[in-house]
């Protein structure tokens, strides 16, 4: 399963079944307006959108027949040919305001708010004049915990990096807004900027030894960004998710050493081909520096809720989504003759 199972989600409703939500007008303050199926036109703003998730959900979005309207710094060039890209910095509040306030939509995708910060002005500006405010939240909001996997209903983690997007799911239910937020785990799959599969792959095709921390026993979890994207469309015009959570990423959890060997998998090696490295991470001090993309301890979430409510699932099994980023962005990009900073891993494999 590769690309085509992208160009599956494109235009191919999840239910046949109607969804209705009671809208407010773009133009009222606050008043009623009337009833709008999910399969109408809209008018959907995406933050972002020429990166990673956003050019997964604009291809899906245009591809349902919905006018999608961009808004970032014209870094990159639209992932759909004639689609509107308003052209700003996000973290300037002027300058949202001077080139937003004049726009109407019916839905807001925020994907790229990392803080309260970024997100407030933008949802100031449109209070009362939006159907749906969908943000992109993070499950390492989640406190750390003996109980796996975690439910939306989990504590939070007060000094969690990502604390910032709790407070900015706070605000948006205290404010008032039609608001959904999701909550994905780690998130993989071609255009991923930050390196985790890759991480794998660059010791994989190189013929290196993987150095992994702990025992290899942790478990963890990946989701696909095609699907991630996917459940994102699905909550358009879908009642049930006013005011909802969800947890969005594969439905089953992997293993260190587990993921280690799938993605060798992906490459076309076989397990025999693969030297794994358990080490003890306290034993070194590696100061602000990386040496292993995940965290290092149980890490995995429910999507029960987002399977039942969105009536979506997961179309990407792990290994063949690795394959998916193997084959059509690592080695498309030609990343594996890429030079690779290894200091670390010689630093922890010269210990042993």
């Amino acid at each position: 399963m590769g690309l085509e199972a992208v160009r599956r989600f494109i235009g191919v409703p999840h239910s046949d079944k109607k969804r209705y939500i009671f809208l407010k007008s773009p133009f009222d303050k606050g008043d009623l307006g009337g009833l709008k199926t999910k399969e109408q036109k809209m008018r959907v703003l995406i933050m972002g959108g020429t990166r990673f998730i956003g050019v997964y959900l604009t291809k899906i979005l245009v591809g349902q027949g919905h006018e999608v309207v961009l808004f970032n710094r014209g870094n990159k060039p639209a992932p759909v040919e004639g689609i509107q890209q308003i052209k700003g910095d996000r973290q300037d509040p002027s300058q949202l305001k001077e080139k937003l306030s004049r726009e109407t939509f019916d839905v807001i995708f925020d994907n790229n708010g990392r803080q309260l910060r970024d997100t407030q002005p933008l949802a100031e500006i449109f209070q009362n004049r939006v159907q749906h405010f969908i943000y992109v939240s993070s499950a390492g909001v989640y406190l750390k915990s003996d109980q796996m996997p975690h439910g939306e209903g989990d504590a939070v983690d007060p000094n969690s990096r990502h604390k910032g997007k709790y407070e900015t799911e706070t605000y948006l239910e205290s404010a008032g807004l039609p608001w959904t937020s999701i909550r994905p785990t780690y998130i993989y799959g071609p255009q991923n900027y930050n390196d985790l599969e890759a991480w794998f792959f660059d010791r994989l095709v190189r013929d290196r030894p993987l150095p992994i921390p702990g025992n290899g026993c942790h478990l963890t979890q990946l989701g696909h960004v095609a699907d991630l994207a996917a459940a994102m469309a699905a909550i358009l015009g879908n009642e049930k998710a006013m005011g909802q959570i969800y947890n969005i990423s594969d439905s089953r959890y992997v293993s260190f050493d587990g993921l280690a060997r799938l993605c060798a998998a992906a490459t076309g090696k076989s397990v025999d081909e693969v030297e794994l490295v358990h080490y003890d991470p306290k034993q070194f001090n590696f100061g602000k520096r990386k040496a292993f993309p995940m965290r290092v301890q149980h890490f995995f979430a429910d999507v029960n809720k987002a399977m039942t409510q969105l009536n979506w699932k997961p179309e990407f099994d792990l290994l063949s989504g690795l394959k998916d980023s193997f084959e059509n962005d690592y080695l498309a990009s030609g990343r594996d003759q890429a030079e690779v900073d290894f200091s670390l891993d010689e630093e922890i494999l010269g210990s042993r």
